[in-house]
């Protein structure tokens, strides 16, 4: 079973009532019969993960739903493709149906990233905000950039470590427009509903009275990260953390672009855009109980044994004060 988390206790008594009858615009949304379908292994470019509901293959992209209340959207549903302190690049695969997670490739070997000191790769829970999309189409707002093809990145700063595609629930608390490669590629910041201090922030200001220090330490790493590997420096626009209530508003309108998309009103840019919880949507939908004859994909989980990973990425990676390279600290 994939867990799934809810955590209403920290909400205002008086929004308590509107955010239970938000839920019923999602009832058809079953999250405790979530599970996962997982073939081949780890480290290897054959290894897949579906999501299934009943044990019929979904897309964690495309039908889990944005918000578990519609009552309050600061609150949205969270696909883990990276656990915190793992370095696989992991993430859902755009073109292949339904979407599954797989092990992102560079120069045809499995991708890792790069252990920057002090950090161990990834230094917290990363993964992708379902039924949302950084359309390719248009230069957005705010970046004046087009958007990465992806849906919206998001990175979760509570306690809880995370397992490969998980499903919870976390709260916005701001997000990082970075320019990457000249695409938009947001990054939201948010909380496990269910962390110790969920309660307490509502923003990402408020985070440095409980966790200090950890608010900046995260945007440098964002800027820092793939300089490890050759890469530049990457620039965050307007050079700060937008606000939770701008980087809601991103989510939902992200979410309107991700409609066009299932609806094949756009380019879709080669992204597979089967679903399988919109009947009324003609263009994508398939029942979930066809979708594995209907794709080939296997009919059960056969999970295989992990390959090893490359020692280059068990090892610590040094940047001087100006965020460069130390090439003396690199061992071949």
């Amino acid at each position: 079973m994939v867990r799934t988390s809810f955590a209403w206790a920290f909400l205002p008594a008086l929004a308590t009532a509107a955010v239970l009858k938000g839920r019923e615009h999602n009832t058809t949304f079953d999250y405790d019969a979530l599970s996962l379908r997982t073939v081949g292994g780890r480290n290897t470019l054959e290894w897949r993960i579906w999501l299934e509901q009943d044990g019929q293959p979904i897309s964690f992209w495309h039908d889990v739903p944005l918000y578990p209340n519609l009552a309050n959207k600061q609150i949205v549903n969270f696909v883990v493709e990276i656990p915190r302190g793992e370095n696989g690049k992991i993430e859902i695969r755009r073109p292949e149906p339904l979407n599954p997670i797989f092990h992102d490739d560079r120069n045809d070997a499995p991708r890792f990233v790069e252990n920057v000191w002090p950090f161990v790769t990834y230094p917290f829970l990363y993964g992708s905000i379902p039924q949302t999309w950084e359309s390719p189409n248009f230069n957005h707002s705010f970046t004046n950039e087009p958007g990465d093809n992806d849906p919206m990145d998001l990175f979760d700063i509570g306690q809880d470590v995370g397992y490969i595609g998980q499903v919870k629930q976390v709260k916005i608390l701001g997000a990082l427009a970075l320019n990457d490669g000249g695409e938009t590629d947001w990054k939201v910041l948010a909380i496990d509903v269910n962390d110790p201090i969920a309660p307490l922030v509502d923003n990402f200001k408020d985070v440095e009275k409980y966790r200090p220090g950890l608010i900046q330490a995260y945007y440098d790493w964002f800027t820092y990260y793939k300089v490890a590997r050759g890469d530049d420096l990457i620039p965050i626009v307007g050079n700060r953390y937008v606000n939770a209530t701008y980087a809601t508003s991103k989510v939902e309108e992200s979410h309107s672009f991700w409609l066009g998309l299932v609806k094949g009103a756009v380019d879709t840019n080669e992204i597979n855009y089967n679903q399988t919880s919109r009947p009324d949507i003609e263009t994508s939908f398939v029942s979930k109980y066809d979708a594995t004859l209907a794709f080939d994909l296997p009919a059960e989980a056969d999970e295989k044994p992990a390959e090893p990973k490359p020692a280059r990425y068990d090892q610590w990676f040094y940047l001087d004060k100006d965020f460069q390279l130390i090439e003396e600290n690199v061992v071949d």
